[in-house]
């Protein structure tokens, strides 16, 4: 079958897939598919393991793309957020820097 007119299998159907029997054209084909149903690790999955030690130049492609997809993730993650200490240091420092506004008296009305 010519990779291009296979089916785009949904996350359940990639597990029906044949990893065995499939050329290095149909997997590359289904790449996108198994990383989004692996989440982006399938060199540590042993469905993998014969075809990647059979095309090395796959397995080479496998291990970069693992590697971008945790680099995006780690870009992705939120920093962890400063503590309420350091809250605190940075509250106080800017006190001692920026003096508060004296309070101002009530505008007096006028007299009718």
């Amino acid at each position: 079958m010519n990779p291009a007119d296979a089916p785009h299998p949904d996350s359940g159907a990639v597990d029906s897939l044949n990893i065995d029997t499939m050329t290095l054209a149909e997997f590359e084909h289904y790449l996108p598919h198994f990383f989004a149903a692996y989440n982006g690790r399938i060199s540590d999955n042993p469905r993998f393991a014969k075809l990647l030690a059979a095309y090395p130049d796959c397995a080479a492609l496998v291990r970069d793309l693992e590697y971008i997809a945790e680099t995006a993730r780690n870009l992705l993650e939120p920093a962890d957020e400063p503590s309420d200490a350091v809250w605190s240091g940075i509250q106080s420092r800017l006190q001692s820097v920026v003096p508060e506004p004296e309070p101002q008296a009530p505008a007096l009305e006028p007299k009718k």
